[in-house]
């Protein structure tokens, strides 16, 4: 009896600490959902940190036609942070529409695990993540401009968050949305670059709240609907440029749950060097949604 009475008590704190990693601690008023949402963005943080997450990028570097040398001398076209390379690592070339990458084997740069020393780096079938040391950088591509996106394992960004604040986690705000689809509707999206880009909508989200009637146009993202929004929060308790939220598809009736309890901070709220969507005009909500995420860091 002893011997199980001691093992229940070891097991209880180790599902309390449990508990207390994964980022919330459950109190006894706590419902389903408030715990469901609560492990949800727990999740969302987590999701945050990990490698291809938002919280370490280092550097943004738009490429110019030609050889742009590489690392951290300021004499460089692309320099990286401060001590995270050798002053000259190479060229990164682009050539109509290519990316290449030249160095040399001291340099120790890697891609996908295998030295290089010359290798086509974009377009290709997958993604080439390069690497060296704690930095890892790969191209993107915004309108006819190719830039290199830098990821630093140890950037700043990443060893200072301390977690996003949220609003408290109120059912009222999750609400059921009809799909009005509308064929071949294309919305323009504009980004904080500057760039204006038509993206396939299957049309608007309509909702009531508080007696009111709401709309949202929604984009398609893989099995879900991506929601770009602004709302009377924005500037104030959230982020000045709005928030994303994700949804399921539309059911057989077309009815979504809108679940603003999921509402997220924009990769900009975290780093400066993100290329972020901004909610179209019709997607300002004259309302506040105080739910969700707010603010980071005043950001």
């Amino acid at each position: 009896m002893k011997k199980n009475h001691y093992l229940m008590r070891v097991l209880g704190v180790a599902s309390t600490i449990s508990l207390l990693l994964s980022g919330f601690t459950k109190t006894s008023d706590d419902t389903p959902y408030q715990i469901e949402i609560k492990a949800w963005h727990n999740q969302r943080v987590e999701n945050l940190k990990k490698e291809n997450g938002w919280l370490n990028l280092a550097g943004l570097f738009w490429l110019e036609k030609g050889k742009n040398a590489f690392g951290n001398s300021s004499t460089n076209k692309i320099i990286f942070p401060i001590g995270k390379s050798d002053d000259f690592l190479g060229n990164l070339i682009l050539e109509k529409g290519e990316v290449f990458i030249e160095t040399t084997p001291d340099k120790a740069i890697y891609a996908n695990d295998e030295q290089v020393t010359k290798l086509k780096i974009f377009p290709s079938e997958k993604p080439v993540i390069l690497k060296h040391k704690s930095l890892r950088w790969f191209v993107i591509k915004r309108g006819d401009k190719y830039g290199i996106r830098l990821r630093d394992l140890e950037s700043p960004f990443l060893k200072e968050f301390s977690g996003i604040e949220t609003f408290p986690v109120d059912e009222k705000w999750k609400v059921k949305a009809k799909l009005v689809k509308e064929a071949n509707k294309k919305i323009p999206i504009l980004d904080v670059l500057g760039h204006t880009n038509l993206q396939d909508s299957p049309g608007k989200l309509v909702f009531t709240i508080d007696g009111k009637e709401h709309s949202l146009d929604a984009l398609e993202e893989g099995d879900n609907l991506f929601i770009i929004f602004a709302d009377k929060t924005n500037k104030k308790e959230t982020y000045g440029a709005g928030r994303f939220v994700y949804t399921p598809k539309p059911d057989e009736n077309g009815v979504v749950l809108l679940d603003f309890n999921k509402s997220i901070n924009p990769p900009c709220a975290f780093t400066p060097y993100a290329t972020c969507p901004l909610p179209p005009k019709q997607n300002t909500l004259e309302i506040a949604i105080n739910a969700g995420e707010k603010n980071y860091r005043n950001h």
